[in-house]
């Protein structure tokens, strides 16, 4: 009844590092743990990994032990609890541990709630082709898994578009930017978003330097 004295044992089984020491450096350690991710249902658990991956890279060297030995500093109050309740030795490498983490903060209901928000996307009342297309991007990054195909990707954000932003495109395409390949179709869109929101903010600078 009384707690126990025996040293805890690893949940991460490191792999060899080829005879060489692996040092834990400072700087690193203090980066990592200045974006760390709690577990809240309002944060990104994919912008976590990608900025994690982004700090590791400073290291070249050894990267698959940098990232198993860093990643558990990088997270707090819940979701450093859900690390600590994994079983003993369950992770032997970085894929393991980025798809448990991905599977308990990112699980499929939260992809499919996703999901649907991107197949029924729409242009909102007064909303520029910029904003709707910025929109539309970043309801695909906060779901990268989302499994829509390319082609289905740009057929979405178009028939989600108004009437005369449909009319807009179109014209700019020379005809129905649907009979474009991805590539073009995207890279149209891209483009008069871009343009649009230069000569926004061009008209509107002109307006009040007058």
């Amino acid at each position: 009844m009384t707690p126990s004295t025996d040293e805890p044992q690893a949940i991460i089984v490191y792999p060899t590092v080829g005879g060489k020491n692996f040092e834990i450096k400072a700087a690193l350690l203090n980066l990592v743990q200045q974006n760390q991710f709690s577990g809240s249902p309002t944060e990104d658990p994919n912008l976590h990994i990608s900025t994690f991956l982004r700090l590791g890279g400073t290291l070249k060297a050894n990267q698959v032990p940098v990232r198993l030995h860093f990643f558990p500093f990088s997270l707090r109050d819940r979701a450093s609890a859900w690390f600590h309740s994994l079983e003993v030795g369950s992770i032997t490498s970085w894929d393991q541990m980025r798809q448990a983490f991905l599977a308990r903060f990112f699980p499929p209901s939260k992809t499919a709630k996703l999901r649907d928000q991107i197949t029924r996307f729409t242009q909102k009342d007064g909303e520029s082709l910029y904003d709707a297309w910025e929109r539309f991007k970043e309801m695909l990054r906060l779901c990268p898994h989302h499994g829509l195909e390319k082609w289905l990707i740009v057929h979405t954000f178009y028939n989600g578009l108004s009437y005369t932003t449909k009319m807009t495109v179109d014209v700019a395409a020379g005809g129905a930017l649907m009979n474009k390949n991805y590539t073009e179709a995207y890279a149209l869109i891209e483009d008069m978003a871009k343009n649009h929101y230069r000569w926004t903010n061009e008209s509107h600078h002109c307006f009040f330097t007058l």
